[in-house]
């Protein structure tokens, strides 16, 4: 399914031979992806579970999201917030536009069933970016704080600056 297109870029789902795709590009940027996590992604896709959308720069997977029907986890849980989880645009593909454009189709998809988008943002550098990108596109706190590994982190409590310290956001869609 095409979701959207503009110039050389199309998002769409994934396809059954990409959680391979993905897994070697996220090696070459020299991180250290578990193939099964994108297996799994394609699997609930076909499964009407999950949407993974998927942006192809010139013939080349650039990036992708996907998004839950409705956050099972942090302060959104049980709310039937649609959660965009896991965004990721390639490093070697950044800075022309792709990562907007997964996430309006990501936000066009969760508007036929909600007034309403969240998502987690990870809170050390390397997020710095995708921080940046979301204020830029309306998306604010919560209020309930930082979450560590799926917990609001009480005031004072130790943590670790890792991918499971987040800070969680939402946006207001109509």
């Amino acid at each position: 399914m095409i979701y959207l297109q503009k110039d050389d870029i199309v998002i769409r789902s994934m396809k059954s031979d990409e959680p391979g795709i993905i897994f070697e590009e996220f090696l070459s940027q020299g991180w250290h992806p578990k193939y099964a996590v994108y297996e799994t992604y394609y699997q609930e896709q076909q499964q009407q579970q999950r949407q993974v959308f998927v942006a192809e720069y010139q013939g080349n997977i650039a990036g992708y999201t996907t998004m839950c029907p409705f956050a099972k986890e942090g302060p959104f849980a049980n709310q039937k917030i649609p959660e965009v989880c896991d965004f990721n645009v390639f490093e070697r593909f950044r800075e022309k536009g792709i990562g907007n454009l997964i996430l309006d189709a990501a936000e066009a998809e969760a508007a036929k069933k909600s007034d309403k988008i969240c998502l987690g943002v990870g809170l050390h550098h390397g997020y710095g970016s995708a921080q940046r990108m979301y204020i830029k596109r309306g998306y604010v706190p919560d209020g309930s704080g930082v979450w560590y590994q799926n917990r609001r982190l009480e005031q004072y409590h130790d943590c670790r600056n890792d991918d499971d310290l987040v800070l969680y956001l939402c946006k207001r869609l109509r």
